[in-house]
């Protein structure tokens, strides 16, 4: 049996080691599970069991949380170092090379590799189209560089769009204004606004129409200059709808595409329009594709184990 690493933390602060670790060790139950080690403490005395580099990994973020234990670890300080210690891009603020956002957090940037290429790949490109699993940043990142491009004036206004999928083309039948029938498809674009933009300034810009959200059956017949255009779940969309939300595009506009073709709504048999754009559209000059995968979820641990489990199932023969 491989022996354990045993690792101090110097100089021994009590008040730090208790936020280290966490109520009842939560934090070190975060940590063990995000690397895939065991963790048996003394006082500031840690021993870790584990494969050497994830062994490694596990001794550099006690040591990198520790030093950041003079305030109280959040959650999502504590998933967010821990990501980029599995991709093994070690923890801290964003690196000088990295692209700078202007938004409310001044500490987003890439946390894996394929988040950094998506990011450099919207700022060079007129179209970017991003694939991958849930909590990848697709959108999250999106929206956080349409904020950059509308603090910097180098668009108007900022355009969200959904397939509103559930609700077919049947939308007129719910209740309400066209805000309040598709609010619900477009609730996780509004918490994205609200934690890079703040909630006041996110609703007098809504109200000014300088940032608007939008179904994307409301698209058709209309040309966008100068705006900053994401098109979420994407997925969901059909061939036509796909061809015709792209061609929207006008002067000075920059559009986004995301979504998760593992997670497609349409009825069965119905062609998906993001596949169907990968597949049409990867060689078109101007247009970027970035991949992601479970290794670059960034939400719970569990969450990237979660979707390895059923990408490996799905990859399996049927059983007979």
């Amino acid at each position: 049996m491989t022996r354990p690493l045993e690792v101090r933390l110097d100089p021994v602060d009590n008040h730090r080691l208790a936020r280290l670790c966490g109520a009842l060790d939560a934090n070190l139950r975060q940590i063990e599970s995000a690397l895939d080690v065991s963790i048996a403490r003394r006082g500031a005395r840690f021993s870790i069991r584990g494969e050497p580099r994830q062994a490694a990994r596990a001794q550099a973020a006690l040591e990198h949380f520790y030093q950041k234990a003079s305030d109280e670890l959040t959650l999502d300080d504590l998933q967010l170092g821990l990501t980029e210690l599995a991709q093994g891009t070690g923890t801290g603020a964003a690196p000088t090379d990295q692209p700078q956002l202007l938004t409310r957090r001044p500490d987003l940037h890439g946390r894996t590799p394929h988040q950094v290429e998506y990011l450099e790949s919207i700022l060079a490109h007129d179209i970017t189209i991003g694939i991958g699993p849930a909590g990848t940043g697709k959108t999250y990142l999106a929206v956080a560089c349409a904020v950059d491009a509308l603090e910097r004036d180098r668009v108007k206004r900022i355009v969200l769009v959904r397939p509103a999928v559930e609700a077919g083309e049947r939308l007129g039948f719910l209740p309400g204004d066209l805000a309040q029938k598709v609010d619900p498809y477009l609730r996780p674009l509004y918490d994205a606004l609200y934690d890079l933009m703040g909630f006041d300034k996110t609703g007098k810009l809504l109200e000014r129409g300088t940032i608007e959200l939008a179904p994307l059956a409301y698209m058709r017949g209309r040309t966008l200059n100068h705006a900053f255009i994401i098109l979420d779940e994407a997925q969901n969309t059909t061939p036509e709808q796909m061809k015709m939300f792209l061609t929207r595009i006008g002067f000075g506009a920059k559009a986004v595409v995301t979504g998760d073709i593992t997670q497609i709504d349409l009825a069965r048999g119905q062609k998906s329009g993001l596949i169907e754009a990968r597949r049409v559209l990867s060689d078109v000059r101007g247009i970027a594709f970035t991949e992601f995968s479970a290794v670059d979820v960034v939400r719970h641990p569990l969450v990237a184990r979660i979707i390895d489990a059923y990408e490996k199932q799905a990859s399996e023969p049927p059983e007979p």
